[in-house]
């Protein structure tokens, strides 16, 4: 009769699966193979005596089993991590603030401040959303500790990954179709805004700018609404919006630029254990071939 523990390292691979989205990304963030991370979830499904998750052409679901184990192995891999965080007498303390623009926050930052939430619970964290040319000189002076930006020039920051920007429309609107070509971009002094008007220069399409917007909600509501069309980078755009190509008169995705994004850290935290282990975590989570892998899904 096959044992009905379950160890920490499947409940491990199961949690990071479902957040990850896929056992590919999963693979990356545990470090171990897709095919060992396989072996693990199906080990515990073995354990728990029903599936726990269901693959679909685009994702991994959840079973009723897995929703209710789900609940039950994040606390038991969090009460293991506080168990040896005292043990080994680690406990930090201090202040951090946190800064990353609003179209990396929840596909990004979300599992770093999760995962080191749980490990470092004396820390406390504030989280600044702004654009990352609002971002970069807040870092310089010290307002902000550590931040994940898209890099404005060549050398600064640590290099995580490399974020991808695509043309997007709604497409029972069809607004892709209009002369001139109705567009909506982020507000003056954006890197993705810049980057924006060079690929239309570029396209040698007549435009209009018809939404200026501080944030990607404001820009997905004009292209959900069918007012324009939107360069965004991949990980913000929901479902149901449709990539736009050589078949609708735009750029090949591939042809546009990619934003580097990068961990990038104030003088001031320099020699705080507190930053030290956000920065730490920060790499683990999104090290380059790490964060972008997650967008790629779509």
């Amino acid at each position: 009769m096959p044992s009905t523990d379950l160890q920490l390292d499947w409940l491990r691979a199961f949690v990071a699966s479902v957040d990850a989205g896929s056992l590919t990304a999963a693979a990356q963030v545990v470090h171990r193979s897709q095919s060992a991370l396989s072996m693990q979830i199906a080990k515990l499904e073995q354990a728990v005596g029903q599936p726990v998750l269901v693959r679909t052409p685009r994702r991994m679901d959840l079973t009723p089993a897995g929703r209710e184990l789900l609940g039950h192995a994040r606390r038991l891999i969090a009460q293991h991590d506080e168990a040896v965080q005292a043990l080994r007498r680690e406990t930090l303390h201090g202040r951090l603030t946190i800064g990353v623009p609003e179209d990396y926050a929840v596909p990004y930052l979300t599992p770093v401040l999760r995962d080191f939430a749980g490990r470092h619970a004396a820390v406390e964290l504030t989280l600044i959303c702004q654009q990352s040319t609002e971002l970069i000189p807040r870092v310089s002076r010290g307002e902000v500790d550590v931040a994940v930006v898209t890099r404005d020039r060549a050398g600064r920051g640590q290099a995580l990954f490399d974020e991808p920007l695509a043309w997007f429309g709604a497409p029972r609107f069809e607004a892709w179709r209009q002369t001139p070509l109705p567009v909506a971009v982020y507000e003056s002094g954006s890197l993705a805004r810049k980057a924006a008007l060079s690929a239309l220069a570029a396209l040698r399409r007549p435009y209009r700018i018809v939404c200026d917007s501080a944030s990607p909600a404001g820009m997905l509501a004009a292209v959900e609404s069918g007012l324009a069309i939107a360069l965004f980078t991949r990980c913000s755009v929901p479902e149901g919006v449709e990539l736009l190509d050589e078949r609708h008169g735009m750029p090949l995705p591939g042809s546009l630029p990619l934003m580097s994004v990068v961990l990038l850290r104030s003088k001031a935290s320099a020699g705080s254990p507190a930053a030290d282990a956000f920065a730490a975590q920060v790499l683990r989570t999104l090290g380059r071939g790490r964060g972008g892998s997650t967008m790629l899904r779509r």
